[in-house]
């Protein structure tokens, strides 16, 4: 007696005994196999996920790790659950179709490939939840962990098909490879832009170029804003308008851009703005615009200092002073030029232990430009426009007490005052 009548002698006999044909007997023993077969997977499924995932759940809601939370939460274990009926099924097969060998190898073959679809699935909220793990932790802030959690998916969802493929086929999963390695060229072609973001994310990883959370600028795609995401083929940017740019990934390889970090991680934030002054206005200082000047707090130390050791030189030299182009004189640009200096050197908002200078650049067809170059020791975009305002707003103001003109095109009431 084989082990499906042993397993099934009861239903045998009380069938018989019905006076049923041996073919009846037969059928209806098999769907009592089958119903019984899946009350059994039923009620393991209900085990798994209302006994064992309870007890799981208690167990992880009680403990001090956060990462088994995280897996709770991606629903990791409840997918692996579903493998366990799979199984029950998978070896009962053999007890209810023990006379048809090709259809229990047909029909182990449907399930392994479900088992294996389940396994991926569960590989993907895994996954998904190393991901999360990986942008929450402060060790990987700014690393383009979502580019590697997605090169992960793509390896397992290639594994995956390549097994369900060798299941289904019954050729080894090495002789699928080689058959796709004949491919090779038209997989290259297909996941080109795949492949570039991938060496791209590895290469601004190690190179730490770019991180979320960056302000980067790049003109070409649009883009001027904070770095918000970072996967395998783009990278998104939110604007100061609120709209959103998406990068390719390998553009930040192959293209310029702007990384405003070092600003950030300092922070300053530089100020350069000019001044252009009318070079009409450009003269030497009299006694008479000494004496004005002297009345300024912030260039009186210098001016007396200066004009001491101007007077001494000349002295020297015997310089004739009735002309102010011969020996040394102060001018009311240089003048300026020491005001702005002392201006910035005294302002709140400006880094003293950076940079700051106050320089004369070519002259142009716009005048003598006066460029400020500093630091503000504040960020933020509003109080960053602001202080450079202010700044510009009262050196502008200032300009007229050294007898000089800031340099403006001839607008149409400067015409309208030549033609009266």
């Amino acid at each position: 007696m084989n082990d499906k009548v042993v397993l099934n002698h009861w239903a045998h006999e009380w069938l018989a005994d019905l006076g049923l044909s041996a073919n009846w007997v037969e059928y209806i023993t098999l769907g009592i196999d089958i119903i019984l077969v899946l009350l059994l997977s039923l009620v393991v499924d209900f085990i798994a996920r209302k006994v064992i995932l309870r007890i799981v759940t208690r167990y992880v809601k009680r403990s001090k790790n956060q990462y088994d939370d995280i897996l709770l939460e991606k629903r990791v274990f409840r997918s692996l659950a579903h493998i366990m009926p799979a199984l029950v099924i998978y070896y009962s097969l053999p007890y209810l179709f023990d006379e048809s060998v090709s259809l229990i190898q047909f029909l182990q073959k449907l399930v392994i490939t479900y088992m294996i679809i389940n396994i991926i699935n569960v590989g993907h909220k895994f996954l998904k939840a190393l991901e999360h793990i990986g942008l929450s932790s402060p060790r990987f802030e700014g690393k383009p962990v979502s580019s590697y959690i997605q090169v992960a998916m793509i390896c397992m969802y290639i594994a995956g098909g390549v097994f369900i493929l060798s299941n289904l086929v019954d050729k080894s999963a090495t002789a699928i490879l080689t058959t796709f390695g004949a491919a090779t060229a038209v997989i290259l072609l297909i996941f080109r832009d795949t492949i570039l973001g991938l060496v791209a994310s590895i290469q601004i990883s190690g190179n730490d170029m770019v991180r979320i959370g960056d302000w980067v600028s790049m003109p070409k795609y649009g883009a001027d804003g904070d770095v918000t995401e970072i996967n395998l083929t783009t990278v998104k940017v939110r604007n100061w308008d609120k709209t959103i740019s998406t990068v390719p990934t390998y553009a930040f390889i192959s293209d310029s851009f702007v990384n405003w970090r070092g600003m950030t991680s300092q922070g300053v934030r530089r100020i350069k703005r000019s001044l252009n002054i009318d070079i009409h206005s450009i003269k030497f200082v009299d006694d008479e615009l000494y004496k004005k000047l002297l009345k300024v707090e912030r260039i009186k130390g210098y001016l007396e200092k200066r004009h001491e050791e101007i007077r001494q030189s000349n002295e020297s030299k015997k310089v004739d002073k009735s002309i102010l182009i011969n020996g040394r004189h102060l001018t009311n640009i240089g003048v300026f030029r020491i005001y702005m200096e002392s201006y910035l050197a005294e302002h709140p908002n400006i880094a003293q232990d950076q940079t700051l200078m106050v320089r004369q650049l070519q002259p142009t067809e716009m005048g003598v430009p006066l460029e400020i170059y500093c630091f503000s020791n504040d960020i933020a975009w509003l109080n960053y426009e602001q202080i450079q305002s202010n700044i510009m707003d009262h050196l502008m103001a200032a300009v007229g007490h050294f007898e000089l003109h800031i340099f403006q095109n001839p607008s149409g009431s400067d015409f309208r005052e030549l033609r009266r």
